[in-house]
């Protein structure tokens, strides 16, 4: 620790810095236990680091640097460290990013345990920002921004964008291409659905018409015997 303490101050004007500190931040980081004040103290000092970010490629000082957060209960800190951080191990980002939302959770109903429902509406709420999934959002629960984008360009542009507009729309929102097509899919079946409602409140005539096409269940209209 005091080691990488010197090392550190030391170097604190190298851009990159020495590629022998940046490990030795990581090997700590990996060997300190998550709630210990050596841990606390060496995460404080890479973080008033002029160049800290280049330590944030690592997964080892990213993990130690959200633990501490957690720990002070400063979770939007650790939120926007997730966000910008540079790391490559993306699914487990997406897990510390599920974990701080888990604890502010926790503190706020005071409880040690969230069930799995609740684990899962936490999630919903609250999904990863796109610069933690490259291959593109895993649920449909988009982001408010990346909906806004897309409800957008289906009211300014056209509802049933060609394959060179879904591609550049997927590129431009870290999506993938089928995700723009089934997003589209779905919002002309609902806006098509609406439309039908419409048409049937304002005219009931032709919704009783329309349900008296419909076909029937057979065994409805069979007599029941006593």
């Amino acid at each position: 620790m005091k080691q990488f303490m010197a090392m550190l101050k030391q170097n604190e004007n190298e851009h990159p810095p020495p590629t022998k500190l940046l490990d030795l931040a990581g090997q700590l980081c990996q060997e300190l236990q998550s709630s210990s004040p050596s841990l606390e103290k060496l995460v404080e000092a890479v973080m008033k680091c002029k160049n800290y970010r280049d330590f944030l490629n690592n997964i080892h000082v990213v993990r130690a640097c959200v633990s501490v957060h957690i720990h002070k209960g400063q979770h939007d800190a650790a939120c926007r460290l997730l966000e910008h951080c540079k790391a490559e191990e993306k699914e487990e980002l997406v897990q510390l990013w599920h974990e701080v939302h888990y604890r502010r959770v926790m503190e706020k109903q005071q409880t040690d345990v969230l069930t799995p429902l609740q684990k899962f509406r936490c999630r919903k709420r609250n999904p990863p920002p796109i610069s933690l999934c490259p291959e593109g959002l895993k649920n449909r629960n988009y982001s408010q921004e990346v909906r806004q984008h897309l409800f957008r360009f289906a009211a300014e542009v056209t509802a049933n964008p060609d394959k060179k507009q879904r591609e550049e729309l997927a590129q431009a929102m870290n999506l993938q291409p089928t995700q723009v097509y089934n997003w589209f899919a779905n919002y002309r079946r609902r806006q098509k659905s609406l439309h039908m409602e419409e048409l049937n409140n304002s005219c009931p005539e032709r919704a009783l018409a329309s349900h008296r096409n419909e076909p029937q269940d057979k065994g409805s209209n069979t007599p029941q015997t006593a």
